[in-house]
């Protein structure tokens, strides 16, 4: 018949169903549906999500090199523990990658500016702790983002979902403290902000290095990472 309008149905590409799982555990995974040990059982997965084993199998495989999960010697797949070395080791390396990054992706352009001004809007009406987490690194990737350093993007985005599981911990801990986390980080990125609308690109290297310092104060000494206690 004239004019009628045929859709043809898509099969999933099995590429397309990998990633599709590979999303959804790394959202629950930020999310803390599962616990730092907790075992991620290929088949029950697979149920669960309507799927084969395989493309389970191959987004335990990418979540293992994001550093989300790891295997075990007898093969069974759990959620990543981060240790206080693990923690320090990232640490570190914000403390190397964002301030050098601050300092060249200055000036910021009007449409960076707004792109910064759109996040911070977008933390304070946040209403998951995950987003608040997802939201925080999305600003400071955005900086490092502004340099056009492929190498140092790279080195950055090689860190990015490990400090997206670590800060998930973090900022569920201070939410179950009743701290205001969502204010705390919209403030302290509307200050960086402000640095680069009105400073110089040596107070922004200043500025980023003094915030990540006061990362590392939220974890006092020991306090606990993932169930280890921190320190020297």
């Amino acid at each position: 018949m004239a004019g009628r309008i045929w859709y043809t149905k898509m099969t999933p590409t099995p590429a397309t169903l990998a990633r599709s799982a590979e999303d959804r555990l790394r959202n629950e995974i930020f999310a803390g549906q599962w616990p730092a040990g907790a075992r991620l059982a290929e088949a029950a997965i697979a149920r669960r999500l309507g799927v084969s084993r395989v493309p389970v199998r191959e987004a335990f495989a990418s979540l293992e090199r994001e550093g989300l999960v790891e295997f075990t010697p007898t093969g069974r797949t759990v959620v990543k523990k981060l240790t206080a070395r693990d923690f320090e080791e990232l640490y570190g390396m914000r403390l190397l990658l964002e301030p050098a990054g601050a300092r060249e992706a200055f000036p910021l352009t009007a449409d960076q500016v707004r792109a910064l001004e759109r996040n911070i809007a977008r933390t304070r009406r946040a209403t998951k702790v995950q987003d608040v987490t997802r939201l925080d690194l999305d600003f400071h990737e955005a900086i490092l983002s502004a340099t056009r350093n492929r190498r140092l993007i790279k080195l950055w985005s090689s860190l990015r979902s490990e400090l997206q599981l670590w800060l998930s911990n973090l900022h569920r801990q201070h939410r179950d403290q009743a701290l205001d986390t969502r204010e705390q980080t919209a403030e302290s990125h509307e200050e960086i902000l402000r640095c680069f609308k009105t400073g110089t690109a040596m107070d922004c290297e200043r500025l980023a290095r003094e915030h990540i310092l006061g990362w590392r104060e939220w974890l006092p000494l020991g306090e606990t990472v993932n169930g280890r206690e921190s320190g020297r």
